[in-house]
């Protein structure tokens, strides 16, 4: 009898991200993901009792490590930090927003634990608007932000333009700066 491959919890939530990205969550299989982590299948149903299931809690384990940084904002005093800041951690977490979309897809009703799941990431993504609502405050108050745009349009755009592809290949520094400068001043030249 053979011996089962040993992964680790990191393991299965990288393969998860990968897969996710290339094929969606349709594409998503038990069967590829242990292919990619040369176990079986059935090692796989040792610990998750379905894709649902596994892609949820790689969901929030994804969640929770942005979290975990976007909490970091508030060590930033003034607007302009904090904009550069969240600018940073978008872009270290870009593919977020593409993965966290498909939790759409995912029925809740598949069994308790992806119910609950879902829930979570449902108060997380809350979690998250109270700091970014934060964030957009601390730039009213210092007099940075049009009072006539709305907190969600700026917000909108904000993460938006973090999801624009890099078809041209421009450093990840450079992008990020245009970016900046994008939402700070517009595509218009100052006459």
């Amino acid at each position: 009898m053979a011996r089962e491959r040993k992964f680790t919890t990191e393991d299965v939530f990288l393969e998860t991200k990968n897969i996710l990205l290339e094929q969606g969550y349709e594409g998503f299989t038990f069967g590829i993901l242990a292919q990619r982590l040369d176990v079986s299948r059935g090692a796989l149903y040792k610990y998750y009792d379905n894709k649902e299931e596994l892609i949820t809690e790689y969901m929030l384990f994804e969640m929770d490590q942005f979290m975990k940084d976007l909490e970091k904002i508030h060590q930033y005093a003034g607007f302009h930090d904090q904009f550069d800041f969240l600018l940073e951690t978008f872009f270290k977490y870009n593919k977020i927003h593409q993965i966290l979309g498909l939790s759409y897809e995912i029925p809740a009703n598949t069994n308790k634990n992806v119910k609950r799941n879902k829930q979570q990431l449902e108060q997380i993504h809350v979690e998250m608007y109270g700091h970014l609502g934060s964030f957009i405050q601390t730039g009213r108050r210092e007099g940075l932000l049009r009072p006539e745009l709305a907190d969600e349009l700026i917000l909108g755009f904000i993460f938006q333009s973090i999801a624009i592809p890099n078809h041209f290949g421009i450093p990840q520094g450079e992008w990020m700066k245009m970016t900046k400068e994008f939402l700070s001043h517009g595509m218009f030249i100052k006459k």
